[in-house]
């Protein structure tokens, strides 16, 4: 009988360009809802891919940290999130929904108010 070894799969083997690094994140964006812990660990999985040393010199947040807060147990602030995709060359972006877009066909919106002086 053949012994088969296995090893835990781990994603930041195989995210080797910046491109890779946006499409795998765009799937999670995806695949998460409205789980905020599975797009952390999905940045932390990114950062591991570039390198997680230089990520804490460059983002000024300690590397242990960065570790936590991107684990998926952590709760990273949107502040480090910003830093974090910042420094990783990652744009975050806002598009409509296709069921908000439907419903809201034909609305008109209000002029934005101006701050009073």
């Amino acid at each position: 009988m053949t012994t088969v070894k296995l090893r835990k799969w781990d994603s930041a083997e195989y995210l080797k360009t910046d491109e890779d690094m946006a499409l795998y994140l765009e799937a999670c964006f995806e695949e998460a809802g409205e789980d905020a812990a599975f797009i952390a660990k999905a940045l932390g999985t990114i950062a591991r891919a570039k390198g997680m040393t230089q990520l804490a010199r460059d983002t000024g947040l300690g590397r242990e940290s960065l570790y936590k807060a991107l684990s998926g147990e952590g709760n990273p602030s949107f502040a480090t999130i910003l830093k974090v995709t910042r420094v990783l060359g990652i744009k975050l972006h806002a598009e409509v929904l296709p069921t908000h877009a439907e419903g809201r066909a034909g609305e008109t919106r209000a002029a934005p108010a101006t701050p009073s002086a």
